[in-house]
């Protein structure tokens, strides 16, 4: 129990004293934030008032200074980061207002909204013109770097101008447009419906959002938005596939157990156990459906042709009944074959479900490759 009270005492010490550590490596506004967080929890504590005495003046003095140089500066984007330290500034301002031990340390404490507001129409100004520039080079990059800016410009200005629409118009022009063909299933006599796996796949890019900047649309999807010339197509199909292929195996084996009560006799007048051997013919049965695929999925540039990504992947599935039958006496079983013995072959599941078990490997390797190779862009 000491050991854990010297240990907590020594916790507190180094948590007191972050605030003074991180002035003196000169991160300033970190020192002030833990200097506030220290007097909001306990607001006697002088350590804490010292540092954020010390500490405040010399954060405020870092901005100011760095707010002038940008005013000097040819900096192309001087506005947005001027406006970012008046923000920094109005923060340690609220922060320093909501907590009465601090504005004892600091009963006047400056803000800038006045200035921050300025800084943000030019700001805004400068991001917005920097928009423009880049959503007319006509590019995907271009207009990936148009919807930042226009980004940025939302943040300082909500609906500054018509940004809503320019960050509309960006984002269509940004975003690379994937068509997910169908999965053509070619096998009447089975009756067997890819819908399940399509589906799914629709899922998984609709759910996955794993890029902001890539969509995905089924062909009834791009249809419908009169999506008439996509970025990429992804193009799925069969190789070759089995389903239900059927094996059957069958063993038999004699089996004999000795010392097994057959009867009683009679001898000297007692009655006793007789004992002997018994036989039966004990047959095992296994019935084995197999299923298998190979899938071959290729990603092409839809106005080249070119095929950008192929893959060709496997799934197998194997579906099992075990049963038996024996002649004979059935104390030579065992207790796990006499058990065995009760058991009959099991209907065989429809082609449909065989066909969906070999495919779920193939699916999570689908969705892993489109994962991985749409990550980037």
């Amino acid at each position: 129990m000491k050991n854990l009270s010297y240990i907590l005492i020594l916790v507190v010490l180094c948590a007191c004293s972050s605030g003074k550590k991180l002035f003196e490596k000169g991160d300033y506004e970190a020192a002030v934030s833990t200097a506030v967080n220290r007097l909001q929890k306990s607001p006697g504590n002088k350590k804490a008032r010292s540092t954020l005495k010390k500490a405040y003046p010399m954060a405020q003095k870092v901005h100011l200074n760095r707010i002038k140089q940008l005013k000097s500066s040819q900096d192309r984007f001087k506005w947005d980061r001027i406006a970012s330290s008046y923000g920094r500034l109005n923060q340690m301002y609220d922060e320093i207002w909501r907590c009465p031990a601090c504005m004892e340390v600091f009963p006047k404490v400056e803000n800038y909204r006045n200035e921050f507001n300025d800084a943000a129409v030019l700001a805004a100004d400068e991001r917005y013109d920097a928009g423009v520039l880049e959503l007319a080079k006509g590019t995907r990059e271009s207009a990936i770097d148009a919807y930042r800016h226009f980004q940025r410009v939302q943040e300082l200005r909500p609906n500054y101008k018509d940004t809503p629409q320019k960050l509309e118009e960006s984002k269509y022009y940004a975003t690379l447009k994937v068509v997910i063909d169908q999965i053509p299933v070619h096998s009447r006599s089975l009756g067997l419906s890819h819908e399940f796996f399509q589906n799914r796949l629709y899922e998984f890019v609709e759910r996955g959002r794993f890029n902001e900047f890539v969509r995905f649309y089924s062909p009834a999807e791009a249809n419908n938005e009169g999506l008439d010339q996509p970025d990429h197509i992804v193009v799925m199909q069969f190789d070759d596939f089995v389903v239900g292929q059927s094996f059957m195996k069958e063993s038999t084996k004699q089996l004999t157990k000795d010392s097994v009560v057959v009867g009683q006799v009679e001898i000297e007048g007692v009655t006793r156990d007789a004992y002997g051997t018994v036989e039966a013919e004990y047959t095992e049965f296994s019935k084995y459906l197999d299923s298998r695929g190979l899938l071959d999925m290729k990603i092409f540039d839809a106005r080249t042709n070119k095929i950008l990504f192929q893959r060709k992947m496997s799934g197998e599935y194997r579906w099992l009944s075990e049963w038996a039958s024996f002649q004979g006496d059935k104390r030579a079983l065992s207790n796990e074959q006499l058990l065995r013995s009760k058991q009959r072959e099991a209907p065989a599941p429809p082609p449909q479900f065989l066909f969906e078990q070999f495919c779920a490997p193939i699916y999570d390797q689908a969705v892993g490759h489109i994962r991985s190779f749409y990550r980037g862009y």
